[in-house]
């Protein structure tokens, strides 16, 4: 399973897609709670360098403390995105 990762305009965020990613309604996670409301999200918004994730339609957008790295970021998000189309 393949999965693409974006940069965007916002250093600090990468937009993540693959095939068989969908999600019904946006969800925009700021806060723990918010993140409670699925579960891809409240396992992406518990890492540790993560302060907001983004779901809507077909793609998952993390944004990343400043300090953190993005090859350790990706390196996290990307087999909880796998692991999470695989649990479907």
């Amino acid at each position: 399973m393949s999965i693409q990762i974006q940069p965007t305009p916002n250093p600090n965020a990468h937009k993540y897609t693959a095939a068989g990613l969908r999600f019904t309604g946006p969800i925009n996670a700021s806060t723990p709670e918010e993140a409670d409301q699925h579960p891809l999200a409240a396992r992406l918004f518990a890492l540790e360098n993560v302060y907001n994730v983004f779901l809507v339609q077909n793609f998952v957008t993390v944004n990343k403390v400043a300090e953190a790295e993005w090859e350790e970021v990706d390196g996290q998000v990307v087999p909880m995105i796998k692991e999470f189309l695989e649990g479907r």
